[in-house]
């Protein structure tokens, strides 16, 4: 140090040593002053990861139980899509798709047969993704099941969550999402999720040209279809010549203990739309699959990204799906996820009113306590632990640690979890 010092002056010095000494709460003010206030986090300010760990500008060490949303399934850094990220970047990071580049047809190619589909459009976002697939939707109603014009009707669900765009919050539930965001987009009938009665007389309408679901609702708090509710929605599809939509942007990619969601009921949608993980999160990469008859509706110039399917993220993508496939993480994500419910539903806590999930996306529902204390009251007391987990809707608090985690961890991280919880009352 004392070196550097005479090597830079003490002024500099002095805001070396100012710099090393910036806190959690230095950096949360920078975000307040001159960031727009659309997000509410946990006051944490994390630098590093590693893994299934977080470490703070602090120093402090954390588990990550929330994975960026899912999009960490690989864990943070994975050295191996840390490698290819850096020898591509070294190499060609974009070119628009107004040129081939070399990369992108060996990720289709890999993509495609990986999940068993045609073809694949590639994204940035999940948000886009999901317009994708709706846009892909009203053009095949129109061209091939041959819907009047502008008369294409697109069923989705209540509570849903497929972004924050436009287009997307015109159907939503979520008054959070909607309001003072109006008018909105037409062509879309909401039916109450988990109902098959409904979804059934919904999709007898003529028109329709297709539905959209998450096979599990993660922000309305991963909420479980009944057993067989995604079947009956194929089995209509199929009968009525309509397009089954899967949102699997956050419960793809090996989160729930198989490398789909649908594939908890041997369901394949016409159009998968994936997303977070594709990356192994580190940078923005989502694709849309499907077959030819509905993704060759789409022609030039009516739909694409200057991003989109870059060199750079389908280098990355390719590799993080190797890395789910070859490190065997869909069947660790089942079997980590059924210690993480039992360990669950083993605490003995009146707070505790409900435990869900499949894999290792999985929530619990809190009732309030103490001076009307929620959810995110326990959310920050698992911070101070050494747990990082974030409350959705009040209530529920979401987990969804890397599925790298062992089963050592597992049993540590709910160790933290049962002991922060039995030590409220």
């Amino acid at each position: 140090m004392l070196l550097y010092y005479q090597k830079i002056g003490k002024t500099h010095c002095e805001q070396y040593i100012c710099d090393m000494n910036k806190g959690n709460q230095y950096y949360i003010e920078l975000e307040d002053k001159y960031g727009a206030h659309n997000y509410h986090p946990l006051p944490v300010v994390l630098e590093r990861g590693e893994g299934v760990f977080v470490w703070d500008v602090e120093g402090k060490k954390y588990y990550d139980f929330l994975s960026a949303y899912s999009a960490m399934n690989q864990g943070h850094c994975h050295p191996r899509i840390i490698n290819v990220l850096k020898s591509q970047a070294e190499k060609l990071t974009l070119t628009s798709r107004a040129f081939y580049n070399s990369v992108l047809g060996e990720f289709e190619q890999y993509i495609t047969d990986y999940f068993g589909y045609d073809k694949v459009l590639p994204m940035n976002s999940g948000v886009e993704a999901v317009e994708t697939a709706l846009k892909l939707c009203r053009k095949w109603a129109y061209e091939v099941k041959g819907v009047e014009e502008n008369k294409a009707k697109i069923i989705v669900v209540s509570e849903n969550f497929h972004g924050r765009t436009m287009g997307v919050v015109s159907f939503s539930t979520d008054p959070d999402s909607y309001s003072g965001f109006g008018p909105f987009l037409p062509g879309f009938e909401v039916v109450p999720y988990n109902d098959i009665e409904a979804m059934t007389k919904a999709l007898s309408q003529p028109n329709v040209a297709g539905v959209m679901v998450e096979p599990i609702q993660g922000e309305a708090g991963v909420i479980v279809p009944q057993d067989g509710y995604l079947k009956s929605i194929r089995e209509h599809c199929t009968k009525n010549n309509i397009l089954f939509i899967a949102d699997e942007v956050q419960t793809g990619i090996a989160r729930t203990g198989r490398m789909l969601a649908c594939d908890h009921e041997e369901v394949r949608p016409d159009i998968v739309v994936l997303g977070k993980a594709l990356s192994g999160g580190v940078l923005p990469v989502s694709a849309v699959l499907a077959d030819d008859e509905i993704m060759l509706c789409i022609k030039p110039g009516e739909h694409g990204s200057t991003y989109g399917g870059n060199p750079l993220s389908s280098a990355v993508a390719m590799e993080a799906l190797k890395v789910i496939k070859e490190e065997g993480l869909v069947d660790h994500a089942e079997a980590m996820g059924k210690i993480f419910r039992q360990r669950m539903s083993a605490i003995k806590s009146d707070l505790i009113t409900d435990v869900r999930g499949k894999g290792l996306l999985n929530a619990i529902d809190i009732q309030p306590f103490g001076d009307g204390k929620t959810a995110y009251d326990v959310c920050l007391l698992l911070r101070d632990n050494g747990l990082l987990a974030k409350q959705t809707h009040v209530h529920t608090i979401r987990f969804a640690p890397p599925l790298v985690i062992t089963e050592e961890q597992i049993n540590l991280c709910a160790d933290i979890i049962e002991s922060t919880i039995t030590g409220l009352v």
